[in-house]
């Protein structure tokens, strides 16, 4: 009697990103709460909702939000939340709340809530390089066709 012996072929399909073309989406962030809001974007530049999603490859797409200054916060925390900086320097710390940072610079709140739930990595830069913040409602990707994106 002969066994037959049959190789089982299992490959491991990766994702590429030719594969897989960008897309543009353009969202609103007035009356938004700033954690939900970016976490949602995270997730979008991340490339999590693509079913070929695959952790150290590069398949999100690119965000556009508008409306920046007029994102919100919940409870006290507009008033109890402090942003540090550090120049490296002993005694270089620095820091700012909220409602001085919302009001001097917009765009930045939302750039750090989203910067600080991607992956600290070459990867997470290059992410990070895929989401444009404005201040009004004014952009200049508009040539891009961005779809509006709704949370």
């Amino acid at each position: 009697m002969k066994t037959v012996i049959r190789k089982s072929i299992r490959t491991t399909k990766f994702a590429v990103r030719n594969e897989n073309p960008e897309k543009w989406y353009l969202v609103d962030a007035d009356g938004k709460i700033l954690g939900r809001l970016a976490s949602e974007i995270a997730k979008r530049i991340r490339g999590k909702y693509n079913p070929q999603y695959t952790p150290n490859a590069d398949l999100g797409d690119w965000v556009v939000v508008i409306n920046a200054g007029k994102v919100k916060m919940t409870g006290k925390r507009a008033e109890q939340k402090e942003y540090l900086t550090h120049s490296g320097y002993p005694g270089g710390q620095k820091s700012k709340t909220y409602k001085e940072l919302i009001v001097k610079n917009p765009e930045k709140v939302i750039q750090l809530a989203v910067k600080r739930m991607l992956p600290k990595t070459r990867l997470g830069k290059t992410l990070f390089n895929k989401l444009k913040v404005y201040k009004g409602s004014e952009h200049p990707h508009s040539a891009q066709n961005p779809v509006e994106l709704k949370f």
